[in-house]
């Protein structure tokens, strides 16, 4: 009786860490998450041809890190999906 429960617990346990490692995209530091708007008025003042091509170029760079995140997410579904014989 106690040595199922042991083996029950030590299966769960194994399962769980492995889930646990299972993620792929870490989490951002401070330094990535910075103040586009601060910046980006140390080449202009709002509203300047300077100031508008940095918040322009910061932006579209954001837009090509969530994107990422998106084939990161299809590859795990997909990844998902073939484990699970979908």
């Amino acid at each position: 009786m106690k040595s199922t429960i042991i083996l029950a617990g030590l299966a769960a346990s194994l399962l769980l860490s492995a889930c646990a490692q299972f993620e792929r995209t870490p989490a951002p530091s401070a330094a990535a998450m910075t103040d586009d708007d601060a910046i980006c008025r140390q080449r202009g003042e709002p509203g300047s041809s300077a100031y508008v091509a940095c918040r322009r170029d910061r932006d579209v760079g954001a837009l090509r890190g969530s994107s990422n995140a998106g084939v990161e997410r299809a590859h795990k579904n997909l990844a998902d999906d073939m484990l699970n014989g979908r």
